[in-house]
């Protein structure tokens, strides 16, 4: 279950970093923790307080707690340090009415338990986890949530649309010194082209027929949450199809128009076609802008002569490239059938990153397999894969670069420093604006915290 608190510690109560750089430099530096009580004998008291808004004792004890379950240490200091930081951005959010919809942190909510469920396998696991129902832990989480929402909403009003200029990512480049960047691991560029196999007629209507089966068990009384883990190919399927509270622009739009189209609890669409499959949905809950479904996805499966044929004719593309007839990347261009790599040349985006270079662990595990023993500029074999909306598509890819592990550099990482550069220029400004605030904010701690080695004196008054 080691996973599963890591993301719950991480989605409820993971820090907002004060500063990348402060923020190591405090842990690192800072005692164990010692300014505090042990937490099994005090009594729960407001240890601070932030204009209007308090802190807990059991406040800071429960975040302890969570991080120590997962063998890590923190200092207590660190963790009300930004606690504080925290309330100071909400209590200035009041003050400038800066606030979230309810149907924003249900959405929040939904979200994330369906990621904890996703880990935990099932509803009843969380529960036997947590020891607590699924009602219960959403009350539980649902002010964390709001708070840390309101916090990060504040926070970019507060930086503003923010610009960054080459210069000055070379300047923060060289302030922070080249012995200070971190390593960059082996880097690889992947390019590929990838088609479809075509769905005979057939095959879309088998599936249309078992789907109407499995719509009229939903009508006639049976659960559509087990259905969906036995029968639908979302990944997510798991959680019982249920996706969470989503808007029209955050869904497909043929599944939006179908879905906002429901009109009452429990309400099931007739099948609809997206761009991931053919779809059953069926209404949970409408709350404002968004709407709570659940679903069955089932995609039409290619025959074997179609796969025969989709992985023939990338031989032959294959074949014209070796041969020089033509570059990989036009080759990509005039026959690759991929949108999302089709008209850059066959070129692949780290999803993660939003760059074009992958460390081989984050590549997918089939994708990994067919490209871990390529030399640059060689191509592979065709082979069976997934693309990004899910569906089955056959490739062929070249690895057209590949760096070796380096401490970050201007000409090889700029993206990765332009990022880092960013981030350093918010924290930045946000840290000013906090300096500023404590000056004029009522700011109030218990005794017990004084020796603190907080980053900033302006907590104590």
């Amino acid at each position: 279950m080691k996973d599963l608190r890591t993301v719950f510690f991480i989605a409820f109560f993971g820090f907002t970093s004060i500063c990348a750089l402060q923020a190591q430099e405090l842990q690192n530096e800072q005692p164990a923790g010692d300014a505090l009580p042990p937490h099994g004998f005090m009594i729960d008291q407001v240890v601070a307080i932030i204009g209007n808004k308090i802190v807990k004792q059991s406040d800071i004890e429960n975040q302890f707690l969570q991080i120590k379950a997962q063998g890590d240490e923190v200092d207590k200091c660190f963790i009300l340090e930004d606690m504080l930081r925290r309330k100071l951005m909400i209590n200035q959010a009041v003050l400038d009415s800066v606030e979230v919809t309810d149907s924003e942190v249900e959405s929040e909510l939904t979200q994330r338990l369906n990621t904890f469920i996703s880990q935990a396998g099932s509803v009843e696991a969380l529960e036997e986890y947590f020891k607590k129902s699924m009602l219960e832990m959403k009350e539980d989480f649902r002010d964390e949530i709001r708070e840390n929402m309101i916090s990060q909403k504040m926070e970019q009003q507060i930086a503003g649309d923010l610009a960054i200029t080459p210069t000055e990512v070379k300047n923060f480049y060289n302030k922070i010194g080249k012995d200070s960047m971190p390593l960059v691991n082996a880097q690889v560029e992947i390019y590929q082209i990838g088609v479809y196999p075509p769905y005979t007629e057939k095959a879309v209507f088998d599936l249309k027929e078992k789907m109407l089966e499995l719509r009229k068990r939903v009508i006639d009384g049976e659960s559509f949450t087990s259905l969906a883990v036995l029968y639908s190919e979302d990944p997510g399927a798991t959680r019982g199809g249920e996706i969470g509270f989503l808007s029209k622009g955050e869904l497909d739009p043929e599944y939006a128009k179908a879905a906002f189209a429901l009109k009452e609890r429990g309400e099931v669409s007739r099948i609809v076609e997206s761009q991931f499959g053919y779809h059953i949905i069926q209404l949970i809950e409408k709350k404002g802008d968004k709407v709570n479904t659940r679903h069955i996805l089932m995609k039409p499966k290619p025959d074997p002569e179609a796969i025969t044929r989709a992985s023939v004719r990338l031989d032959s593309i294959v074949d014209l490239i070796r041969k020089d007839s033509i570059t990989f990347e036009k080759a990509a261009l005039y026959f690759s059938e991929d949108k999302s790599t089709r008209f850059n040349g066959g070129l692949l985006v780290n999803q993660q990153t939003e760059e074009a270079k992958f460390e081989m662990d984050q590549l997918d595990p089939i994708d990994y397999k067919a490209l871990k023993d390529l030399k640059i500029g060689e191509i592979s074999a065709a082979y069976e894969s997934r693309d990004d909306k899910g569906k089955k598509l056959f490739k062929v890819a070249m690895i057209k670069s590949r760096t070796n592990p380096h401490k970050a550099n201007l000409k090889d990482d700029f993206n990765m420093l332009k990022s880092m550069a960013m981030n350093y220029k918010r924290n930045t400004i946000i840290n000013e604006w906090i300096t500023e605030k404590q000056k004029s904010t009522y700011i109030h701690l218990d005794d017990s915290f004084k020796n603190c080695p907080f980053s900033r004196k302006g907590w104590i008054k």
